[in-house]
């Protein structure tokens, strides 16, 4: 078959001064009419930047092609002024949809754009194309999500939107980039469906970029690996999962953290002591809206959650983007004020004696937050900001701390190098792996991870889940670990607690949650998690009713 895009021997170089680096090594892949490529590879391996090429967008003016083609339907391509290209023949839908969508600008307004500048519509006929489009992409109320901003709608709804504005112009060609990494797992699995649907209906060829194997094994026809600006291996799905030729694609798959077996059974921690956390009837709201006439409203964010977490345990904390998760690790390290309840620290009871369990919170316990980039001071490097920590906390002396940043370093798996770089040259994985060095810094008793792996590839995940169970083994710490990737929690939590609408709806052994859900709604998040496995439908089959999620 006649290849649609063709990319043949692409080479890209950093140049600046006189450094010279390659980023992309005689790079050809070739994508069909109606096919779904998956690129995958770690964090840094050219995925992005391969298709930020192809389409005119490259991030820096300091990377250069120094070789190489790129043919759509056998016309180059590559150093054409691409204003008639993209949008119009190839869209392409970004990791953060926040970030890519105008702020100021309806929902609405963003896709008649498009539609108004390359097919010519008038406001009326674009309006109309764009609710239509709204529609086909899932929103429940497409007029109203037309005069909606960005930051009205969840995650989910943003790739949503995102995905409409990347298919206004009829593109025949659809690049998404990690379009699903911060999603949780229903949402994701159906984005991936709406996808697959699109390619069928609209007869789309697209390139899937994701670090997930679960999501290629699932979703696309062929998958072709990547690593240090290389294609290593490329092959139909069935026959590279299932029979990899490069070292590197069986290290990737190993690295899956598929769900184990009824029988594999994380070891529980014994509760002879007093428990670490004591959460007991706990609310917390924020106000929203409201104005004169309407007075203020609330929004109960956590609602009457009780839980015990005991010192050396290992408890996961899972549930829908919206579920409480990450509110409730704020409110437990005393980042957001409590509205109703009690939370007590070490025998310290927050409610009644903040600034004393705030102390405390400070010298025991450390968050590894969701989003590296904002949580890391842009201003200063690595090595700096670990210093500031090690500094403040005072028990390394001065004349040791540049090897115990070394050490941090080595610990999460980045070159000592990085001390002196700053967040904005770094990865989104490399960023994160940053902020697990600042958390582990101060030598904490406790360590609140919140989606710390998500924007992570999945042999630096197991990196970190094995760094995180190594730490747990050798020196007691108690980990609270909020993930929506479930196939993780089960494989390094003893016990997980599963969060819908505020309420904790299932707490209890690992083992028996995953394998015997009590409640549908356990069920459903365990059924959307991506298997490895081609062959097992995407989520498990049909997603729940409204009515059964709420039982």
């Amino acid at each position: 078959m006649t290849a649609h895009l063709d990319i043949d021997g692409l080479s890209v170089t950093f140049r600046d001064h006189d450094e010279e680096r390659p980023l992309l090594e005689d790079v050809s892949l070739s994508l069909t009419r109606g096919e779904i490529l998956g690129l995958v590879g770690e964090s840094g391996s050219g995925k992005s930047l391969l298709c930020r090429t192809v389409i005119g967008l490259m991030p820096s003016r300091k990377l250069y092609v120094t070789g190489g083609s790129v043919r759509l339907d056998g016309t180059e391509i590559l150093g054409r002024d691409m204003g008639a290209i993209r949008g119009r023949r190839i869209g392409m839908i970004f990791q953060n949809p926040t970030s890519h969508l105008d702020p100021v600008m309806t929902i609405g307004n963003q896709i008649r754009e498009g539609l108004s500048r390359h097919k010519g519509l008038d406001d009326r006929t674009a309006k109309a194309e764009a609710i239509a489009l709204l529609t086909q992409v899932g929103f429940p109320d497409p007029p109203r999500a037309f005069a909606s901003y960005a930051h009205q709608f969840s995650g989910g709804m943003r790739q949503r939107a995102m995905i409409a504005v990347a298919l206004a112009c009829d593109p025949e060609i659809l690049i998404a980039d990690e379009p699903t990494t911060a999603l949780d797992v229903t949402v994701q699995a159906q984005i991936l469906r709406l996808l697959m649907e699109l390619r069928d209906r609209r007869g789309l060829s697209i390139i899937l970029i994701t670090h997930d194997l679960g999501v290629v094994a699932q979703t696309c026809d062929r998958i072709a690996v990547m690593r240090h600006g290389k294609v290593v291996e490329t092959g139909e799905k069935r026959a590279l999962l299932a029979d990899p030729q490069h070292p590197y694609t069986s290290e990737l798959i190993a690295s899956h953290p598929s769900m184990p077996h009824p029988e594999d059974t994380v070891t529980a921690h014994p509760h002879d002591r007093s428990p670490v956390f004591e959460i007991d009837d706990l609310d917390v709201s924020f106000p929203v809206g409201g104005g004169f006439l309407t007075g203020k409203r609330e929004v109960r964010a956590v609602k009457g959650v009780s839980l015990r977490i005991w010192p050396g345990e290992t408890v996961g904390i899972v549930g829908e983007s919206g579920s409480g998760k990450s509110t409730l690790a704020r409110a437990m390290l005393g980042l957001t004020r409590v509205s109703a309840g009690e939370i007590t620290f070490d025998g310290k009871v927050l409610t009644k004696e903040r600034d004393k369990t705030l102390r405390a919170l400070r010298s025991d316990a450390a968050m590894v937050f969701q989003d590296p980039f904002n949580s890391l001071n842009p201003r200063l490097t690595i090595g700096q900001t670990l210093a500031e920590v090690l500094k403040t906390q005072g028990e390394t002396p001065p004349d040791q701390i540049p090897a115990r940043i070394g050490d941090l370093l080595d610990l999460v798996g980045l070159d000592r190098g990085f001390a002196r770089r700053r967040p904005r040259s770094l990865s989104g994985g490399q960023c994160q792996r940053a902020g697990i060095a600042r958390a582990l810094a101060v030598n904490p008793r406790v360590i609140i991870a919140d989606e710390c792996v998500a924007a992570l590839d999945v042999t630096i995940q197991a990196q970190i889940v094995d760094l995180f169970r190594d730490l747990t083994a050798r020196t007691g710490l108690t980990l609270v670990f909020i993930a929506h990737d479930l196939a993780i929690v089960r494989n390094l939590c003893e016990r997980v607690i599963v969060m819908h609408h505020g309420e904790v709806v299932e707490d209890g052994p690992s083992a028996r949650v995953f394998h015997r859900p009590e409640r549908p709604y356990t069920a459903a998040l365990i059924a959307a998690i991506p298997d490895i496995n081609p062959d097992r439908p995407l989520n498990g089959g049909q997603p729940l009713t409204r009515q059964e999620y709420a039982t």
